[in-house]
């Protein structure tokens, strides 16, 4: 992915909203990015992005170390740039764990259907994972052709006060650990394909969740101010992307804002 940062940031900020507050012009946008890079079956389509963070080997993400975060700001980051290449302006929206009374996949993921066609972001083709390296690292059944959800059935969904208390977390080191436990939650919660790492990241849901968990990391950073990861691993490369650490720090560096003023939390406390 030769995709470079930027030394400046662009004017004016894009903004990544919460899925719900999507209009329904950015939501097509949306649908109609994904679907675009469904349909590539080059380094520049959905199976390579989605394919980094876990099978076809070699498996990059990062996951339970200082790397968390800064990576999948990274991964989130590029892959945004991949669908404004199909679809100019398109942002990624972020999920409110908590907008509703009880936890639910939000309606534009979870809608089989919208305007008169199959929902692109409903289920995602898996595609590029060699039959051998599924036999290994798979969950020992078939290989499957597109993703699936089993919302609930595998694990209760985190409470409010699991976040409130990352967000609490005075050092780096306790935020990560904290919100990763949190994120870990949800994608079991959601279940079917989201609970396997090695194909997680080909659920469109998946990245509406890492949105979340990259806005509560910003949230954090509004909160700490100079609270960045060890100074040893800033100009650690996030392989296999052309990216450090350092890089990912600012998020208005990188293009794109969360509203502050937003609520932090929305719901009954569950």
């Amino acid at each position: 992915m030769a995709i470079t940062v930027a030394g400046t940031p662009p004017a004016p900020l894009r903004n990544r909203k919460k899925v719900d507050a999507l209009s329904a012009d950015e939501l097509t946008a949306l649908r109609q990015a994904f679907s675009a890079m469904y349909g590539i079956d080059d380094d520049r389509g959905f199976g390579r992005y989605a394919g980094t963070h876990g099978l076809p080997l070699p498996i990059s993400c990062q996951h339970h170390n200082p790397l968390f975060l800064p990576w999948h700001r990274a991964y989130l980051y590029l892959f945004e740039q991949a669908l404004q290449d199909q679809v100019a302006g398109v942002t990624l929206p972020w999920w409110d764990y908590y907008a509703g009374d009880e936890p639910a996949i939000p309606a534009a993921y979870a809608q089989e259907r919208a305007n008169g066609a199959a929902n692109p972001l409903a289920h995602g083709p898996i595609t590029g994972i060699p039959q051998d390296q599924w036999d290994r690292l798979g969950d020992g059944g078939p290989l499957p052709t597109e993703t699936n959800r089993t919302p609930g059935q595998l694990a209760p969904f985190p409470d409010q006060s699991d976040v409130q208390q990352a967000l609490d977390a005075p050092t780096y080191s306790d935020f990560t650990n904290f919100i990763e436990s949190v994120h870990d939650n949800v994608h079991v919660w959601v279940g079917g394909t989201m609970s396997e790492v090695p194909i997680a990241a080909f659920d469109p849901v998946f990245w509406a969740h890492h949105c979340m968990i990259d806005r509560l990391w910003y949230l954090w950073q509004l909160g700490h101010p100079g609270g960045d990861p060890p100074r040893s691993i800033l100009n650690t490369a996030l392989a296999p992307f052309p990216m450090t650490v350092a890089d990912t720090l600012s998020i208005n560096t990188l293009g794109y804002e969360y509203a502050a003023a937003e609520v932090v939390l929305t719901g009954a406390g569950r």
